[in-house]
């Protein structure tokens, strides 16, 4: 027994423990559950008879059987004496101690171990099948608490136990106590399971789990868990056994799915006769299992069946439930096949019968008022049921209209009549059911072909359901219109239908989808709150009054030409793909056209329109992309807080007067020429890419950003005129305006709050009214500025000008080597310097007595700020300069910046591209970064940086590794070098490098993998 294992214990067969572990995954799944449920695969072989016990409760074991093994109260009931009381776990221990002097001493010592445990409040729970004699498989010590006066019955005293077929497994004990039905003792659960010093030799401190759950705690937990998981978990030790069998966790059974054995169902149903769920979907021989279990389910409230065979005996039976109150047959063969189902029961109110097959069912029922057939296949149905409310024969393709007429017809008080996918339905059996049935109130007739709707009349009707009706055409809309309470109509895939006219007060819901010849819709309801309208592409005209109307969506109506619309609520509308739609369109969402609350219109992709013309004061959020051929939009929204025009390739004038709007595109207009804006909210501008614009009228007191970038036609009095309007402006950006000029320039004195200037590109010779006008720029970019010359910036390093600048970029612009030497020693609070590809740079020398002799403006600083700026102690000011960037300077040949040029701050240095650059020598304190990459003829390499943590060098092909080891001996914080394709530096100079740089963390080189 101890060897079997887990596995032998559990076999349904009785099988050896290999041979089990070969089935499927099924088997397995049905293996566990018999496991949880007690059943036993396994017996015992009879030991030698000993003389009966001479108490009187032994004789009870002689007339038990496997129909009621587990219940002491079965066995009373064979006694002709007055019942005694039930038996107690301790009571059978005690009582076969005193009776059987054979056991040995370790059982004694056993005895007095579980003794010891009743107060212990932590148990020790040993692991599932290990392989102890107390804990192998399902030992009757673990799971049915089997005494030990029960090894002394004789297999003569016990035959249905001994010759029970291993096909037909006992239920055990190990569910239920012995009590006939009352929970184990509080004494019993507190028992040690077993010995752990028998465990195989295995430490009992490593096995043992120590717990402390009170039973309320225990039982809040396992209301949390399925019934598989319960008895799973009984299977842990006596007092979670206890707990998991508590009839509160019991009164649904769950069983879909799921192998368990004929007995096994029994026992369960006679320990819990409150079950009023019980779900054997997908069990086989449920038939059998419902029919032997029938007496103990006299509270079933619902019961659920599925696949399998279900005879006429089995709807008999059911009349032992008198509480039955819903039944659910799916996927199940009904009778014989050819004799009539009859379903009579006088307390049921729910029947589904689904996708099932027989030749007839009648059904009587006096209370039921729910039933479904769905999917049925039967050629015939019979109703006795005068209470039925709901009736669903979807999907009965055999039924014939004659039977759906005579079943329908049969119940008066019917309100729900589902018969889609009835085909051979007709007018006629409507009208005949619409006379039948006064109450009906919802109706599903769809992929009915033969129905046309005319001349049925269903005053109750609330919902109607007729998609894919291929009779339904506009005449059909007189016999809808007679169901004046009707609240939703489904008309999808009607295709012969070509107008919907319908006046009705409680109409909510409409749907229209796929209708190829549908041209015309006018509903009118002051409910109507949804409508689908979809691939209609003969749509050519809507009308819609309803108050109650939020959002209408009719996107992709290629014909769509006209609307009219009376919504006081409409506040979302979605017209995307309409391409016929006109400019009148505008009067329909503008004040007084009917939709006052409307806030979001999307008109994407209406290619008719040409000129768009709005006024609506409650519109917030305005979409007109990809409205190829509009010309001119003209917005009067003062809430509109976003429009999108991408795609508006032919826009020419634009009037934003007023709107809402915080910030506009309108870079995606190439062909914008006349601009008037009047928001006071707006802050962002962009006009990048409007290269015709010409005249503008901004006029946006908050603006703080404004791009007109690429604006060539942008002249000065339209500059002058945003300028004196949106005084808050901090950034501006008038690269590439060809047309700005001086007067322009000056007109910039309005903006006391600029900090930003771009003045790329243009063709400015002059710079004063600039200096003048902004002195409180801190940026100034004049990029590629060819007619710049070295006096253009005399203001900014001989007078003073500028004084807060801190960044300037004079990249690809003519200025010589004088002036930005000048610069670089006089504008002391520049932090960022661009020179990228000045052809007139040939070397930059800081710090020389030559750089030093440059005569230093007197007013520079001002004199209250001089202390702060001029060194006490060499006369010589401090730098601000962090970035310097000189890239792709084809001339420029040596770069030197000593200690004496005090730039203290400067921590990067781009001279990457400069293919002239012949000497470096660089002795900056905090340089951080130094690119000079790609400069091919770099000889000279000098540093003394002791902060340089990268250098690139890729692609110096002429520098030598012994000048690069000398460099790098003052640089001891250099983390990575790059010195990628530099020919004359090979691998034997990296070791020399690791030494002379211990920090050196990367050597990105060609030589190296």
């Amino acid at each position: 027994m101890a060897g079997g294992g887990r596995m032998k214990g559990v076999e349904g067969s009785g099988e050896g423990a290999g041979q089990g572990e070969e089935r499927d995954g099924e088997e397995l799944d049905e293996l566990e559950l018999d496991l949880s449920l007690g059943r036993r695969g396994w017996h015992p072989p009879p030991p030698p008879p000993l003389p009966a016990p001479p108490l009187r409760w032994t004789m009870v074991f002689p007339q038990w059987g496997p129909d009621e093994a587990g219940s002491s109260q079965a066995a009373e009931r064979i006694w002709d004496s007055p019942p005694v009381p039930p038996l107690r776990f301790g009571d059978m221990w005690q009582g076969a101690a005193d009776a059987e002097d054979h056991n040995n001493d370790e059982e004694e010592k056993e005895s007095e171990d579980g003794e010891r445990e009743l107060h212990n409040k932590r148990p020790r729970v040993l692991g599932f099948g290990d392989g102890s004699p107390q804990h192998s498989s399902v030992n009757a010590t673990l799971f049915g608490f089997e005494p030990p006066c029960l090894h002394a019955i004789s297999e003569h005293d016990h035959p249905k136990l001994s010759h029970c077929p291993e096909s037909e497994l006992d239920f055990g004990l190990s569910l239920f106590s012995n009590d006939g039905g009352k929970e184990i003792p509080r004494e019993t659960n507190n028992q040690r399971v077993g010995d752990v010093e028998k465990l195989g030799g295995k430490n009992a401190e490593d096995t043992e789990i120590r717990m402390d759950l009170s039973d309320d705690l225990l039982h809040l937990i396992f209301s949390f868990l399925c019934q598989k998981d319960l008895c799973r978990a009984g299977a842990a030790c006596k007092q979670w056994q206890s707990s998991s069998v508590h009839e509160d966790f019991w009164k649904c059974l769950k069983f879909e799915n799921t192998r368990i054995s004929l007995q096994n169902f029994v026992n369960i149903c006679r320990r819990y006769q409150n079950v009023t769920i019980l779900n054997l979907s997908g069990v086989m021989e449920a038939e059998e299992l419902v029919m032997n279990a029938i007496t103990f389910l006299r509270h079933l409230k619902t019961l659920t069946m599925g696949k399998g065979q279900l005879g006429d005996t089995f709807f008999q039976a059911l009349a032992e439930c008198p509480l039955l109150n819903t039944l659910t047959v799916s996927d199940a063969s009904l009778g014989s096949g050819i004799q009539e189902v009859t379903v009579n029961h006088d307390v049921l109110h729910e029947l589904q019968i689904v996708k099932c097959r027989a030749l007839r069912i009648s059904i009587r029922c006096s209370q039921l008022q729910i039933l479904s057939l769905r999917r049925t296949g039967m050629a015939h149905v019979s109703l006795n049921c005068p209470q039925l409310l709901e009736l669903d024969f979807q999907s009965c393709h055999k039924l014939s209209d004659t039977a759906i007429r005579q079943a329908a017809t049969a119940c008066p008080l019917l309100t729900s009549l589902d018969m889609s996918s009835c085909s051979c339905v007709t007018d006629e059996t409507l009208r005949e059911i619409a006379t039948a049935c006064h109450s009906l109130s919802v109706l599903d007739a769809s992929n009915c072909p033969n129905i046309s709707f005319e001349s049925v009349k269903l005053p109750m009707l609330i919902d109607l359901r007729l998609s894919s009706c291929e009779g339904i055409t506009s005449a059909s809309m007189s016999a809808i219109y007679f169901s004046r309470i009707l609240e939703a109509l489904q008309l999808d895939n009607c295709s012969l239908l070509t107008s919907v006219s319908l006046d009705l007060p409680h109409l909510k819901n409409i749907s229209l989808v796929h209708l190829r010849k549908f041209a015309d819709l006018n509903l009118r309801s002051p409910v109507l709150s949804y409508i689908k309208v979809s691939r209609c592409s003969a749509l050519r005209s809507v009308t819609i009054t309803s108050n109650a109307l939020q959002k209408l969506v009719l996107q992709k109506q290629e014909s769509l030409s006209s609307l009219y619309l009376q919504c006081h609520n409409l506040t979302d509308v979605d017209l995307s793909d309409c391409e016929s739609l006109t400019n009148e369109i505008c009067e329909v969402f503008s004040d007084g056209g009917g939709c006052p609350m409307l806030r979001s219109l999307i008109l994407d992709n209406c290619e008719s329109l040409s000129a768009m013309e709005l006024n609506n004061s409650s519109l917030i959020n305005l979409s007109l992309a990809g409205c190829r051929s509009m010309t001119f939009l003209k917005l009067a929204c003062p809430k509109l807080q976003m429009v999108n025009l991408d795609g508006c390739d032919h826009l020419e004038r634009a009037s934003f007067c007023p709107v809402g709007l915080e910030s506009l595109n309108l870079g995606i207009c190439p062909k914008l020429s006349v601009l008037h804006i009047e928001a006071p909210n707006m802050s962002i501008l962009e006009l990048k890419g409007c290269g015709v614009l010409s005249q503008t009228s901004i006029n946006c007191p908050h603006l703080t950003s404004l791009d007109a970038s690429f604006c060539r036609q942008l002249m000065d009095d339209s500059l002058s005129r945003t300028a004196e309007a949106c005084p808050l402006i901090e950034h501006l950006i008038l690269s590439s305006c060809l047309s700005i000029d001086i007067s322009g320039l000056s007109s910039l004195q309005c903006l006391h709050k600029l900090t930003f200037l771009d003045l790329s590109y243009t063709f400015l010779m002059n710079l004063k009214p600039v200096f003048d006008s902004c002195p409180q720029l801190k940026v100034l970019k004049l990029s590629a500025c060819k007619y710049l010359s070295d006096s253009s910036l005399d203001p900014l390093y001989r007078e003073g000008a500028l004084p807060m600048l801190v960044e300037l970029d004079l990249s690809y612009s003519s200025i010589g080597q004088n002036a930005i030497e000048e610069l670089l020693a006089c504008c002391t609070n520049l932090v960022n310097v661009n020179l990228n590809g000045c052809t007139n740079l040939h070397e930059l020398v800081c710090g020389s007595e030559y750089y030093w002799s440059i005569d230093m403006p007197v007013d520079v600083y001002p004199s209250d700020s001089a202390p702060e700026k001029i060194n006490d102690i060499n006369g010589r000011p401090d730098y601000l300069l962090e970035v310097l960037n000189c890239t792709g300077c084809p001339n420029i040949k040596k770069i030197v910046i000593s200690s004496m040029a005090n730039y203290l701050n400067l921590s990067k240095i781009n001279l990457n591209l400069s293919i002239n650059l012949k000497e470096v020598d660089l002795k900056c304190s905090n340089l951080y970064s130094l690119n000079l990459s790609n400069c091919s003829a770099l000889e000279i390499l000098k540093l003394d940086c002791p902060r340089l943590a990268n250098l690139q060098l890729l692609a110096c092909t002429l520098l030598q590794g012994e000048e690069l080891e000398s460099a790098l001996s003052f640089c001891g914080a250099l983390e990575i070098l790059n010195v990628h394709s530099c020919s004359k530096i090979n691998a034997w100079d990296y070791g020399r490098l690791q030494a002379v740089c211990p920090t050196l963390k990367r050597i990105q080189s060609s030589l190296i993998a």
